[in-house]
């Protein structure tokens, strides 16, 4: 297998999960916004890893289907939302009323989870923070801390690095040696991708190297950091991938109204991830005429002209 990925790094989805997440893991799932990667996280409760840290700016709906499939044990995470369109009730009730069991908890603000993936892809001890000055999350969360100016007077906050072992991201194209481009809202997937041990791509296409060639400051993942590459089409459903296809705003009004009852949501994941093989056929469960209404129009960017170096016989040429 490392043979085949130093080459070739395009595996089934199912393959890549199978081989590069483990139980017990600190994994993150990020994309902030859209691009979140839902198919990964369904394939993670397919195979029914356990007692694994999940990390997530935004928790979003994954995080909720995730922790009530039994998965995760722990969250990392900041600002708990279903994207604006309720509560997220599973971590509502592992909080709440440790229903069915307690879920630990560390809490920080986006800014803070940026800053340990920065501190984590740099291999830095710790990074500091000037915004908890006020803030009621330290007392809440002991990786907060107080120390002196090493350098002067005063104080400063500071938050540990966060090394996943594994992260996960959705992109809208890739090579198969894993350069992957991202555009629209790009969030903090390249610090949480450099944080990580091991990391997973999946991606709505395939695309030659030329393609990636050709515009190369979309490339926000190089090859050399990826592992494994998934070509999973809609792979952020029911989030949305900029120029692909929309948010499906139906599902997350839907989500807070079944989730409130867990056995509703112990339903859905029987009928939508467990009782379903791949991502494929999940989105079967979800119907071609909702997904359909997910289309967008095409709106090109202007073409950019990096230019090139003439060769000795072009420049001869025009003299």
């Amino acid at each position: 297998m490392e043979e085949h990925m130093a080459k070739d790094k395009v595996l089934p989805l199912p393959e890549a999960i199978a081989a590069l997440v483990r139980d017990g893991d600190t994994i993150a799932l990020e994309g902030f916004s859209h691009l979140i990667p839902f198919a990964a996280g369904h394939e993670i409760i397919r195979q029914k890893r356990r007692g694994l840290t999940f990390c997530r700016m935004t928790p979003d709906l994954i995080a909720d289907m995730m922790i009530a499939a039994g998965c995760v044990d722990r969250l990392i995470c900041s600002f708990f939302a279903s994207g604006s369109a309720g509560s997220l009730y599973e971590i509502r009730r592992r909080l709440e009323d440790h229903d069915p069991a307690p879920l630990a908890v560390e809490e920080y603000s986006h800014h803070a989870m940026v800053l340990r993936y920065h501190a984590g892809a740099s291999r830095l001890p710790f990074i500091p923070i000037r915004s908890f000055a006020g803030s009621d999350l330290p007392a809440v969360n002991p990786d907060i801390r107080l120390v002196d100016n090493p350098y002067g007077e005063g104080t400063t906050y500071v938050v540990p690095p966060l090394n996943p072992d594994v992260t996960i991201i959705h992109a809208q194209r890739a090579d198969r040696r894993g350069n992957a481009q991202i555009w629209g809202i790009t969030g903090v997937q390249q610090e949480a991708v450099y944080a990580a041990e091991r990391v997973i791509v999946t991606v709505e296409e395939i695309v030659d190297d030329e393609v990636i060639r050709s515009d190369p400051n979309r490339t926000l993942i190089p090859a050399h950091a990826v592992d494994a590459v998934c070509v999973v089409p809609r792979g952020a459903h029911p989030s949305y991938v900029q120029g692909s296809y929309d948010r499906d705003n139906a599902f997350y009004r839907m989500w807070p109204k079944m989730a409130k009852d867990s056995q509703r949501l112990q339903e859905w994941l029987d009928e939508h991830i467990h009782g379903t093989a791949d991502h494929e056929e999940y989105l079967a469960t979800i119907g071609e005429e909702q997904l359909d209404s997910l289309r967008v129009a095409s709106k090109p960017s202007q073409p950019v002209d990096y230019g090139r170096r003439l060769t000795a016989a072009a420049n001869e040429g025009e003299a």
